[in-house]
């Protein structure tokens, strides 16, 4: 993406909250694969991709949304199937299953995720779960040296490089979104051209990138 340099606003940070037992599966989950987490912790919850931009002055595409969805198991039982979906993209169902092989692949209920993952929904991490999860990931996300994703909380985030994150999900690249039209792509590069434009004449102060938590099962 290039590094650009932008106002950074840091929200205050939350220490209390640092060894929650799904922020420690996260990190633990990681720390097997020989990766140590910078996972912050806020006082303002990043539920939405949309949240998670704004807080920190993140470009949307770098938010990484953990959706989950669900294929039938030959014993009857529901098998998890996440996807790690760059912000402002939605998951076409369709080409999903063309991806997986699952023809009756669905969107996971709230209820579903939280008991197939260990996670509730806005706090859902790419990985750290309950079970073994299958992991497909949104090739959109290699467009950043960096995207930001839940560590377990609705208030807690991690940054991590895409080829490093594909890693630790253990995800496959694949293309299982929707085609955005070129009027989309222009207004968030327009949007972007103004935030750069915004720093004032000495450069914005901070860092080229920030970010927020993922809306777990949310904006597919």
């Amino acid at each position: 993406m290039g590094s650009r340099r932008r106002r950074y606003r840091r929200l205050p940070g939350v220490p209390d909250q640092t060894e929650h037992a799904g922020l420690q599966r996260v990190r633990e989950a990681a720390a097997r694969k020989g990766v140590e987490l910078d996972i912050r912790v806020f006082d303002e919850s990043t539920h939405t991709a949309a949240d998670a931009s704004a807080a920190l002055e993140a470009d949307l595409g770098q938010i990484v949304k953990s959706l989950v969805f669900v294929t039938p198991g030959a014993d009857g039982s529901l098998e998890p199937v996440l996807c790690l979906v760059s912000g402002p993209n939605r998951v076409d169902v369709a080409r999903l299953a063309a991806v997986t092989g699952e023809r009756d692949i669905r969107r996971a209920t709230a209820r579903e995720a939280q008991e197939l993952t260990g996670y509730s929904i806005g706090g859902i991490p790419p990985f750290g779960h309950a079970r073994p999860v299958r992991t497909i990931m949104d090739p959109d996300l290699g467009r950043y040296p960096v995207v930001w994703a839940a560590a377990g909380l609705p208030t807690a985030v991690f940054p991590v490089p895409p080829a490093t994150l594909r890693i630790l999900a253990n995800a496959t690249v694949a293309p299982m979104t929707e085609e955005r039209r070129a009027a989309d792509l222009e207004a968030e590069a327009q949007a972007r051209r103004d935030a750069d434009g915004a720093g004032g004449p000495d450069g914005a102060t901070g860092t080229a990138v920030g970010g927020g938590a993922a809306p777990s099962n949310a904006g597919a």
